[in-house]
């Protein structure tokens, strides 16, 4: 979400939950700035509809969030747009110089740029390039709010980059409460899923990498550098794993636990909005929200995690799960799983880190050309990691310290060793660190890329 549109989005969700939706609605459509067909698409898509305007939009906009479906198009682009940002040298607008898969062209006839959905990645960067917020993205909260409204089981399943974001001294057990607040039955730990994942990467490190020229690429958490692969670097989809993140490895939990849960992926990433409504993915997760919209949520129902009573659970996520949130941390917790379970493989591991759109591409390009003198490469789309994703609320330093010192403190070090981990894996048919070899057993966590 653009933060022009901070006060409209704030706005709708507190009429929704006060029950003046309707008034509220037309009021913004009455004081509407360029035209009402223009106001409409705002709104409609802080609504995370997708709807024509006309004469009978309140009754519309309301059955479109009651009736919600998966939008094809998250990202759209504004018709009003006055292209009067600046271009570079090359004649490139700002939307344009900021998108990593050269998706947003010129169109010289209506003199604006566009968006081409073929090489769109969803990942959003170029929202907060257009100071004139003709760029958005569609906010998936008030079906949530319909949902909760209607006393559905709506889960939160947060990204281990939360930490920090919301206080330097608000824990999870209160932001357990302040979700809870929301009208969330409950929250979990993405770094849970995280923690599975960890075990079945170590599995396919320990059958891709059997001699000095093996690679494994890691197909975890970031939907831009699993983009960048299927969409640039097809070569070399051969060596990347053929797991789900950890996002997703958590929606399928939570629903084989319990089928008639919705489940909300709370992150600082809007490409993972574009992750979860793939193909392949579709259904494993309900909702995705940034923790800036979380943020303007939590203000709007004037809910302040760091005022409230933590609503405590019990430790189930390792130091290793936890530290998928920053650069680094996938390739830490895989090596500890590795030498856990292949001590003779973990002597041949070696990783490399990327970071940032520019750097996975050069070692992306080192490994089409076999120039990378390692045999594990984790790629993260933003400087930083997560942390330093486009919607985190502070900066990456800050994110990786409260992450830092979130893992360190964590009684559970090493994924394995998870007594909870035990007891789930059981539930869904995993009975022994052995089963993860099984590739009919561990199909939950499974991608065909």
């Amino acid at each position: 979400m653009h933060s022009k549109y901070n006060d409209l989005f704030d706005s709708l969700v507190k009429s929704y939950y006060d029950g003046n939706f309707d008034k509220t609605l037309s009021r913004i459509m009455v004081c509407h700035e360029i035209s009402p067909q223009e106001t409409f698409k705002i709104i409609t898509s802080l609504c995370g509809v997708s709807i024509e305007f006309d004469n009978n939009y309140v009754y519309n906009i309301k059955k479109a969030i009651t009736n919600y479906s998966v939008n094809k198009k998250l990202i759209e682009k504004l018709e009003s747009c006055s292209i009067n940002c600046k271009e570079d040298e090359n004649g490139k607008h700002k939307c344009q110089l900021s998108c990593p898969f050269n998706a947003i062209l010129y169109d010289k006839d209506n003199k604006t740029t566009y968006i081409n959905y073929d090489s769109c990645v969803g990942c959003g960067l170029c929202i907060d390039s257009c100071k004139e917020g003709k760029i958005l993205d569609k906010i998936d909260f008030l079906p949530i709010a319909d949902l909760i409204k209607n006393n559905e089981v709506v889960i939160a399943a947060v990204a281990p980059a939360i930490i920090g974001q919301f206080g330097e001294n608000v824990s999870l057990d209160q932001l357990r409460a302040a979700l809870i607040k929301v009208g969330f039955k409950d929250m979990i730990e993405v770094a849970f899923a995280a923690d599975m994942i960890t075990i079945k990467e170590a599995v396919e490190f320990n059958r891709h990498v059997n001699g000095p020229d093996d690679l494994m690429i890691t197909s975890c958490c970031c939907p831009m550098w699993v983009g960048m692969l299927k969409k640039v670097y097809n070569e070399l989809v051969p060596d990347l794993s053929p797991s789900v993140s950890p996002m997703i490895g958590a929606g399928r939990i939570i629903k084989e636990l319990n089928p008639e849960a919705k489940v909300v992926f709370i992150g600082p990433c809007i490409a993972k909005k574009a992750e979860a409504k793939e193909k392949d993915l579709a259904g494993d997760i309900d909702f995705v929200l940034t923790f800036e919209e979380l943020d303007n949520i939590f203000k709007a129902l004037d809910i302040n995690p760091s005022t409230l009573e933590g609503i405590p659970t019990k430790e189930y996520a390792s130091r290793g799960g936890r530290l998928y949130a920053r650069t680094g941390g996938v390739s830490t917790a895989v090596y500890e799983a590795i030498e856990e379970l292949y001590p003779e493989k973990a002597k041949l591991f070696k990783s490399v880190k990327a970071e940032g759109v520019k750097g996975c591409k050069e070692i992306l390009n080192k490994a089409l050309s076999k120039e990378v003198k390692a045999n594990f490469i984790e790629g993260m789309g933003c400087i930083g990691g997560c942390v330093g994703g486009p919607k985190a609320l502070i900066s990456k330093e800050k994110g990786k310290l409260s992450v830092d010192n979130l893992a360190l403190s964590s009684p559970i070090k090493i994924a394995t060793h998870s007594s909870t981990l035990d007891n789930v894996l059981n539930i869904i048919g995993i009975t022994s660190l052995k089963d993860f070899e099984d590739d009919n057993k561990t199909s939950i966590f499974h991608r065909k890329f």
